[in-house]
């Protein structure tokens, strides 16, 4: 009798642990930076970002293909912007500049969505000034409209008289890794330092 309780048992415990281990499996999250995330993107990762043709300060049209070769930060904004951009984007450099310090390389990367004003060489002239290795980009309405749509950004001019209107825009950053595309997105209320936290723990994980 003790014995078939202890089979009986045996067989219990085996039940258990396997049913606990299949739960595991089951539940297991599919999303290898799933501790890294502060919140799920709605609709998925793989809705936001994309392949894009734009012109680089050069003058010269590249791919998201040609621009993307290494962990990338993009911010789109304009260069006449008063506060909001020329704040994100010291704030994406300095984030950047934690990165480097750590050893781990990350490529800032600035999308204008007035390409009526900001020529290659102006987003050109305002990259450099922000970090030596950033990235200015812009390109035809076509082709800003086509980029922005791909990464779900929001952008409209206010009805001006003269050059010196305003554009409306969203205001995320864009981490986008080689070998995964878009995978996490910044709003401008986070510190430089939690950022590069943040986007450590990605590039660790990757």
């Amino acid at each position: 009798m003790a014995r078939t309780y202890s089979i009986l048992a045996a067989a219990i415990l085996a039940t258990m642990v396997g049913g606990i281990w299949l739960a595991t499996v089951m539940n297991a999250p599919d999303d290898q930076f799933a501790q890294c995330r502060s919140g799920q993107v709605a609709g998925g990762t793989s809705q936001i970002g994309g392949p894009f043709e734009l012109v680089n300060a050069q003058g010269e049209t590249v791919t998201d293909g040609d621009v993307l070769t290494g962990p990338s930060l993009i911010y789109f904004g304009y260069t006449f912007c008063p506060d909001v951009c020329p704040l994100d984007t010291a704030r994406n450099a300095e984030a950047i500049d934690l990165l480097e310090a750590r050893g781990q390389m990350v490529t800032p990367v600035f999308i204008s969505i007035d390409p009526e004003r900001d020529t290659p060489e102006v987003v050109g002239e305002f990259a450099a000034n922000l970090h030596e290795r950033m990235i200015g980009l812009t390109g035809s309405p076509e082709q800003v409209k086509a980029a922005s749509q791909a990464y779900k950004t929001y952008y409209k001019a206010q009805p001006a008289d003269d050059a010196y209107y305003l554009v409306d825009h969203s205001t995320f950053s864009y981490l986008v890794l080689p070998e995964h595309g878009f995978v996490e997105f910044f709003r401008r209320d986070i510190s430089p330092k939690d950022m590069a936290d943040t986007i450590a723990c990605f590039l660790d994980n990757a």
